[in-house]
């Protein structure tokens, strides 16, 4: 098991600081030890005390840790003053270990969450001993005295942080406009740009907790891009199942990552079903030549293995139809792209199965009263998927994920409708609204 130290505050109501670091740590598979710098009085509206602890206090917790634990990796939150900032460098200055620091300088709720001289102290003392320094936009205007605003003040703020010490920096871009969420990691190399679909939400504890397990997959080896990366799509399916604690800011749940792995299972079991109630409503009018397929992705689905699908097809066979294959993660990159394009608008509409094209199939999906939008393959560019780019278009075009997308069809490739829902039943209760209005089977 690897071993992660967060120093950072602790919140109250739980959805940020230490108490994030730790959810964050378990959904990353690591161990977390723990030294509370400050007790703060907060809920998801606002921090209403601030306690400190002394300074003897964080260090005595410190030492504790290190006389005793092999730690991987380091991770700094909320150290409030530069009396704890110049404590605990001193503590882990001469630890062989990448160390995380999370400026923390406020809350989500506009707290304030440091002390005078905190900036300086984080400048001279604890960001030229860090591996990665992960400040939001507000955090890094503070630190350099840049305003962040876009993408070009972004870049000569990010100049500016690695010019402190740091071998690396992230900062994030969740504040910037923009249809996708985008954080900028600055290495001695140069920038990589670290992009997920946009949920738009104000959300609690979302930096503690993007800091803290970019914290333990370095502990488990990864290098700094790849463990950004993984740590950015935790993040957004952290995010998606923001938890609403209080009657203020929602929470982001780290764990979610841990749900949605045990709830795999059961969705492998919808797909089933699924296939199931398929195969016994519809006939060759409704199968494409390529066959039909049914997929579905886990909850913030970014990747083709995180969505489910048949590694077989539903074929033809005489009259009717038959299922080949098994439902497993990653079987079908062609109705993966059509999931994770859609899901991207709109991360509800997880679901989608394509059936074949024709103009009594068309007109079938418009008179069950099925939104449909369509893309032309003519206009395809070169070089890109072309399903991730027409459903994208036709998403685009539509202004919204409709039920069903069609296209025509080019060289070499068949036409195709596919059908859109938020689950594999979802899915199927279209079909059946289809088939009915078609009049077959």
């Amino acid at each position: 098991m690897a071993n992660v130290m967060t120093v950072a505050g602790s919140d109250s109501v739980g959805g940020a600081g230490l108490q994030a670091d730790l959810k964050a740590f378990e959904a990353a598979g690591v161990h977390g030890c723990s030294v509370v710098t400050c007790v703060t009085s907060q809920n998801t509206k606002r921090v209403s005390a601030i306690f400190p602890l002394p300074v003897e206090t964080v260090r005595s917790q410190i030492d504790s840790v290190l006389e005793d634990v092999k730690l991987d990796a380091v991770k700094t939150g909320m150290l409030y003053s530069p009396e704890i900032i110049g404590s605990v460098t001193a503590r882990l200055k001469g630890l062989r270990v990448p160390i995380v620091v999370d400026p923390v300088a406020a809350a989500t709720t506009g707290s304030s969450l440091h002390a005078e001289g905190f900036v300086d102290a984080m400048i001279s003392k604890l960001i030229p001993i860090a591996h990665l320094v992960t400040p939001n936009i507000h955090e890094a205007s503070a630190l350099t005295g840049i305003k962040v605003k876009d993408e070009r003040s972004v870049l000569r703020a990010g100049d500016e942080l690695m010019e402190f010490g740091p071998r690396a920096v992230i900062i994030k871009g969740g504040h910037l406009g923009g249809s996708e969420a985008t954080d900028y990691l600055f290495i001695k190399k140069g920038v990589v740009k670290l992009t997920s679909p946009r949920v738009r939400a104000e959300v609690h504890g979302t930096g503690c907790a993007f800091a803290s397990m970019i914290a333990a997959r370095l502990a488990l080896g990864d290098e700094l891009e790849e463990a950004a990366r993984k740590a950015k799509a935790m993040m957004y399916k952290a995010i998606l199942a923001r938890e609403t604690v209080g009657r203020g800011i929602p929470c982001a749940n780290p764990l979610a990552v841990l749900r949605i792995e045990a709830g795999k299972a059961a969705m492998l079991k919808e797909l089933s079903s699924a296939a199931d109630d398929i195969e016994r409503l519809i006939g060759p009018d409704m199968i494409p030549e390529v066959g039909t397929n049914i997929g579905y992705g886990v909850l913030g689905a970014l990747e083709p293995d995180e969505v489910a699908a048949f590694t077989g097809r539903i074929v033809r066979a005489g009259t009717g139809a038959r299922l080949v294959g098994c439902p497993e993660f990653g079987a079908s990159k062609h109705v993966a792209r059509i999931v994770l394009a859609a899901s991207s608008h709109d991360p509800t509409v997880r679901a989608a199965m394509n059936i074949k094209f024709s103009e009594a199939n068309l007109a079938a999906c418009k008179k069950a009263g099925l939104s449909v939008a369509t893309f032309d393959r003519e206009e395809e560019p070169k070089g890109v998927s072309s399903m991730t780019w027409g459903v994208h278009t036709a998403i685009d075009s539509f202004g919204g994920v409709p039920d069903a997308i069609f296209d025509r069809g080019g060289v070499g490739k068949e036409p195709m409708i596919r059908l859109l829902g938020e689950s594999p039943e979802d899915v199927v209760s279209k079909l059946k609204r289809v088939l009915s209005r078609r009049g077959t089977r």
